[in-house]
């Protein structure tokens, strides 16, 4: 099985290109800003979906139960980790990258205007579109990224790092654009904005197709060598390698599903439980959703810079898939202090804003630190396989997210909504200690650094 994000396949740049964004090839400056229009249009949606599905119908809401409206975005997150391994094969069998993200881009904006339109047929269709639509372009766009330079270009990673910025711009400011519009003027304007900006993504990137004439394009038929064979047996080597990989996945699947909570029993949280107000302003619910994103962007250079500055001295990544785990959990541990500090029936927003600092401290220990482990433990012809079967766990673990957000009851008591809290922080830490004593034998596993 092959995905999109085996970049090494894509054509390379023959000359180096500098003509971009910091010294970058010109193509890159037209993928961040495509990526940054889609995940506008991602977030700005996903901010207003549990939202409207929970709002009533007099308030032109869909008037679901929390209980449906979580399970209903739990299958919609999962589904867009699920299409991203579809999209990256169809993209290297027939379409190419490039081809896909138009195509994706083009079928994302038709999801986000048909949920411009109330009728319920209309909001489903809407998801599905959208959903689709991000598993043509999300895994083809990364793969573009990787083709703008040649083997050994020491321009790459930070090529990734400016790449991975436009995504949190674009998730940082769309629910302040969509959540706003949506929340106090109209749902479904919030929605079509957030299809004009997947428009506008997809406008620039057709305008400036010039600068990506060298990657992405159809694959070209191969024919098999001689011997060559699919089902070659597994080494010794190769099984524990494959098995250190698994048992990360595992863990992941834990992350996932309590860090996955924000757009759900985190959002009901933050909308019915919540004093939205800070010096005298109050502002939408769906704000909160930018605070992971603005501490993404201030934080990611540190830890670039902690990682390197620590050289050999940093955490194995089992170490800082413990340090992920772990840093959740005390986010939850927060939200259980929050509800000692009750007034009128709500908290102050500084619990929640506490909560998502601490939550991205776990999110940057993981979350970039999962690709790269796979790249690592992986034998090299599992690499595209593994990548793919990352897609899936965290597909796994979003649709678990919205199972235990089912669980959170807004109107249950605050001593129902702490235990809820207190479930997830225990989850977490305790999956924390498991891999802390497992981490030796996964490093044992791998026979190689991790």
């Amino acid at each position: 099985m092959s995905v999109a994000v085996s970049q090494l396949d894509l054509p390379m740049q023959e000359t180096t290109d500098t003509a971009g964004l910091a010294g970058h090839p010109r193509g890159l400056t037209t993928l961040f800003f495509t990526e940054y229009w889609e995940r506008f249009s991602y977030y700005g949606m996903r901010a207003l979906l549990v939202l409207y599905m929970t709002a009533s119908l007099q308030e032109g809401g869909l008037g679901f139960s929390n209980a449906k409206a979580v399970q209903i975005y739990g299958i919609y997150t999962a589904s867009v980790y699920m299409t991203s391994i579809l999209g990256g094969v169809i993209a290297d069998q027939w379409l190419g990258a490039r081809l896909a993200v138009l195509v994706g881009g083009t079928i994302i904006a038709l999801g986000h205007f048909l949920l411009a339109f109330h009728p319920l047929p209309a909001f489903f269709a809407g998801m599905v579109c959208i959903a689709l639509g991000t598993g043509f372009l999300k895994p083809n766009i990364s793969a573009m990224v990787g083709g703008l330079y040649r083997p050994g270009d020491p321009r790459r990673d930070s090529g990734f790092s400016l790449f991975y910025i436009g995504i949190n711009l674009g998730a940082m400011i769309a629910p302040l654009v969509c959540g706003t519009l949506g929340q106090r003027v109209n749902w479904h304007l919030g929605f079509a904005i957030a299809g004009v900006g997947m428009v506008l993504g997809l406008v620039q990137f057709v305008f400036h197709r010039e600068r990506l004439s060298a990657v992405g394009n159809r694959p070209e038929k191969r024919e098999k060598n001689k011997g060559e064979t699919a089902s070659t047996p597994l080494t010794k080597e190769e099984i524990g390698q494959l098995a250190s990989v698994f048992s990360l996945f595992f863990f992941s699947t834990i992350f996932w599903t309590c860090f996955e909570q924000s757009g759900s029993s985190l959002t009901l949280f933050a909308n019915q439980l919540t004093r939205n107000q800070a010096f005298g302003f109050e502002f939408p619910s769906s704000w909160f959703q930018s605070v992971n994103s603005v501490f993404i962007l201030l934080l990611a250079p540190v830890f670039s810079w902690m990682w390197i500055k620590m050289g050999t001295k940093q955490p194995s990544s089992p170490g800082k898939f413990t340090f992920g785990l772990f840093f959740v959990g005390l986010g939850y541990l927060v939200m259980v202090g929050s509800t000692f500090f009750v007034s009128e029936n709500r908290v102050g927003p500084a619990w929640l804003v506490v909560m998502y600092f601490l939550h991205t401290l776990g999110e940057l220990c993981l979350s970039p630190v999962g690709l790269s482990t796979v790249t690592k433990a992986t034998p090299l012809r599992f690499v595209g396989l593994m990548m793919g079967l990352w897609f899936v766990f965290i597909a796994f673990g979003n649709y678990c997210a919205g199972v235990v957000a089912g669980w959170f009851n807004p109107t249950g008591g605050w001593v129902e909504i702490r235990l809820f809290f207190f479930g997830l922080a225990l989850l977490t830490i305790v999956g924390a200690g498991i891999l802390a004593m497992l981490t030796p034998g996964v490093k044992r596993l791998a026979g190689k650094p991790l």
